[in-house]
């Protein structure tokens, strides 16, 4: 949530993948969308997926933010059944990190400054976690003693320093969520997007930014609904690379941007996604999201006769080129539309049924 770069170390308590946090078929609506299945008596999808080696029960993970800012919360998100959760991003001196109220500012669709419209857009101009390192790491080890086959996974940040990264990661292996499994088999992964900086907007009455802060703001990380067709062309664009270039290397790709139903999860997903991580979703919706995410994406599994992850992951890739392609294909497929004579081409084709038919096929008007 935090519009900071940051590096991602997932685990659980067998093995684990680095993730680097760094900023891609459309269904009919992204707004309120449930696709209906047939009234099939086929088995239920399954929704569990094996990610660089993790067991998940589904690909729905908890982003980095508010949703996993501490032991509460973030059991709350493994009880509501989330397949992972990230913890809010953490670093060694926490008392550097100071949050100010209020910190979020919400764009709706209608007019400037509209208090009915729904929220698209949603603004956060808040920092990494403010609470100190050994309380999160203790809470930890709470989380990894209660859930010990639950993936947690730790945001880590700090600054420009070598001996820093070394120290926080150390001590974030030491509770359970080790890289170290990763770094050595070699395994990695890669999310999109992260928030991206922007400007809410200005208040047309007071002509303060908003969120206003004592009558000042700063430009922070945009997410919601409004950055998910830039999330999800993100996700294409690095799906395509990873698959041209590192071929069968066992990579992940987790997409994330404005991930509120079954549907927008399956979009991710056809464009190469294994998992999908939502955090403005689950501050505006609340943790039980999450079974309605599951109960959606199986209404689109079972439309298509999917019956699991695989089935469809990555299925739309392929369906998209380049505008000098399109061109071509384009004046191509005119060329033979034309090439088509109209109606029959002999006597001989004539036949006794089609007979109406086959004489209007060639009258001119």
């Amino acid at each position: 949530m935090a519009s900071l770069n940051l590096n991602q170390i997932i685990s659980n308590s067998n093995t684990s993948f680095a993730v680097n946090r760094r900023p891609g078929l459309r269904l009919p609506s992204r707004i309120g969308l449930r696709v209906l299945a047939s009234d099939s008596a086929s088995a239920e999808p399954d929704l569990s997926i094996t990610v660089n080696g993790l067991q998940m029960p589904n690909p729905f993970v908890i982003g980095s933010g508010p949703p996993g800012t501490n032991y509460t919360v973030m059991k709350r998100a493994f009880d509501e059944g989330w397949g992972a959760v990230v913890a809010k991003t953490v670093s060694l001196d926490a008392a550097k990190v100071i949050n100010v109220t209020p910190r979020y500012a919400r764009l709706r669709a209608g007019a400037n400054g509209s208090a009915k419209g729904q929220i698209i857009g949603w603004e956060n101009i808040e920092l990494i976690s403010d609470r100190p390192l050994e309380t999160m790491l203790k809470e930890f080890k709470q989380l990894k003693a209660l859930y010990p086959d639950k993936i947690l996974i730790a945001s880590i940040m700090e600054e420009y320093n070598k001996a820093a990264w070394e120290e926080l990661i150390d001590r974030v292996e030491e509770t359970g969520i080790p890289a170290r499994v990763a770094l050595r088999s070699g395994s990695e992964g890669v999310s999109a997007i992260n928030t991206i900086m922007s400007v809410m907007g200005i208040d047309l009455k007071t002509l303060r930014p908003e969120p206003c802060v004592e009558g000042y703001s700063t430009p922070g990380g945009y997410s919601c609904k409004a950055v998910h067709p830039i999330a999800l062309g993100k996700v294409m664009s690095i799906a395509k690379m990873m698959k041209s270039e590192f071929n069968d290397k066992d990579y992940s790709l987790s997409g994330i941007g404005g991930v509120e139903t079954g549907g927008d999860a399956a979009e991710f997903i056809l464009l190469g996604a294994n998992t999908v991580q939502v955090c403005t979703g689950v501050m505006m919706h609340g943790y039980g999201l999450v079974k309605r995410l599951c109960e959606e994406l199986k209404d689109f599994m079972k439309m298509h006769n999917f019956s699991s992850i695989e089935d469809f992951r990555g299925a739309s890739i392929e369906y998209f080129t380049t505008h000098t392609e399109l061109v071509r294909m384009q004046q191509e497929a005119i060329q033979q539309r034309k090439a088509v004579r109209k109606g029959l081409q002999s006597d001989k084709d004539w036949t006794g049924d089609g007979f109406v038919k086959e004489t209007l096929s060639m009258v001119s008007n």
